[in-house]
């Protein structure tokens, strides 16, 4: 197994469909993503992008209090939306059932994920949003393949 990388960069936000486009299909059959970056990085705006590409029909907005929100697609798949900043512990994150969502084969978009990366699967997409010049988003992805 070796590691894929792509980088991108965002000038503006309305890049961000053709971005999460780009991230579709880079992302292939990976249906774990891992979104990290300082806070305003753009990590919920971009995931509010990837849902729409998705066709999301639901109302986006941040799980931050809720931790976990479940989006519906047009064909009716879930989209799971996880924000992991609250969680104390992986003890506390298998407790909330993330495992369910980890490996429930549909599309589960996490921010914050470092307290629970010993429970990532091996085909886990990592994101890395970085803040550069003025609006300016730099997006690393990697996989392993």
């Amino acid at each position: 197994m070796h590691r894929k990388g792509l980088e991108l960069v965002c000038k503006s936000p309305d890049e961000l469909f053709k971005i999460a486009e780009s991230l579709l299909f880079f992302a292939g059959e990976s249906k774990v993503w891992t979104f990290t970056g300082e806070l305003g990085a753009g990590k919920t705006t971009l995931i509010k992008e990837i849902c729409k590409k998705c066709h999301v029909t639901d109302a986006m907005s941040s799980p931050s209090f809720s931790i976990v929100n479940e989006y519906r697609t047009v064909s009716e798949e879930s989209i799971y939306h996880l924000d992991l900043y609250r969680i104390n512990s992986l003890e506390e994150a298998v407790n909330i059932g993330i495992e369910e969502y980890l490996y429930s084969g549909e599309l589960c978009l996490i921010e914050w994920p470092e307290i629970i990366e010993d429970l990532l699967p091996e085909d886990t997409l990592e994101l890395e949003i970085t803040i550069g010049n003025s609006l300016e988003r730099i997006i690393k992805a990697s996989k392993y393949e």
